[in-house]
């Protein structure tokens, strides 16, 4: 369903386009390339020293390529910034990103990256942007398995599929999840019980 019309007469001032690829490897690995764009509809006047970004170049030109492995453990990293609005500034902030290599897509990746990025340790722009790569990597690694034959739902699937209990749909007590993932359902009281046992172990 569409956003609604808008209700009153309004112009456009800024545009940020975020757009990521996630490519396969010869070797078995994957590329995750992120990039994201600033434009502003007209002129944009910068500190005096700067002079004026014109209307249509990028204000932000951000990319990040992070290389992982089948298990989502980042093998690589690497960001450039192409176009920033503190030349000299925010372009330098690049190497702190080799801190990447080593951490888990899926186990606390945004907890780490602002603990490692967060405020002045990082771009905020760039750190904004790895935060929408493990949803994306999830999307990769689903369609590597149906080419390779495996669904989520076959009885060869050992592990529950990653995207169960990461979103309100397929919270794993869900109708959704009964309907669809009949193998991964667990009702409301098994799922309480769960916790507690987990909260009762601690």
């Amino acid at each position: 369903m569409p956003l609604p019309d808008p209700i009153t007469a309004r112009k456009l001032v800024h545009i940020r386009r975020v757009e990521i690829e996630c490519w396969v490897r010869d070797d078995g690995l994957v590329d995750l390339e992120a990039r994201m764009v600033d434009l502003k509809d007209k002129d944009y006047p910068l500190p005096p020293a700067l002079g004026v970004r014109l209307k249509g170049e990028p204000l932000h030109d951000m990319r990040v390529r992070l290389t992982v492995d089948l298990d989502m453990m980042i093998q690589d990293a690497f960001v450039s910034s192409d176009a920033v609005p503190y030349p000299g500034g925010c372009d330098t902030i690049a190497p702190v990103y080799q801190k990447l290599i080593g951490l888990s897509l899926t186990k606390g990746f945004r907890r780490s990256i602002t603990e490692l990025f967060g405020g002045v340790r990082g771009c905020s722009h760039i750190t904004e942007l790895l935060g929408a790569l493990p949803t994306a990597a999830f999307q990769t690694m689903a369609s590597l398995q149906r080419e390779q034959g495996r669904m989520d739902w076959d009885d060869a699937v050992t592990q529950q599929p990653p995207q169960l209990d990461h979103c309100h749909a397929l919270e794993t007590s869900t109708e959704t999840v009964r309907l669809f993932y009949p193998r991964w359902y667990r009702p409301l009281k098994a799922v309480a019980k769960t916790q507690r046992e987990s909260t009762s172990s601690k």
